[in-house]
């Protein structure tokens, strides 16, 4: 991720998942929070599709 469009493409995707869900993206160091009632997986398949990739998943 790299500029605004990058920051909308990930939340729009996530927030097609669960339009409730609290997106958090953090362009400098390439990181995204979420809070939301949809798994891992699915988050990041959101992700995915979106054309980004996940490296790594961290559960608080």
């Amino acid at each position: 991720m790299s500029c605004q469009h990058c920051v909308a493409a990930v939340t729009r995707s996530i927030k097609g998942i669960n339009p409730q869900a609290q997106v958090c993206v953090d362009l400098e160091r390439g990181k995204v929070a979420i809070e939301s009632v949809q798994s891992n997986d699915a988050l990041k398949d959101a992700i995915d599709e979106a054309g980004y990739t996940v490296v790594g998943v961290t559960s608080a």
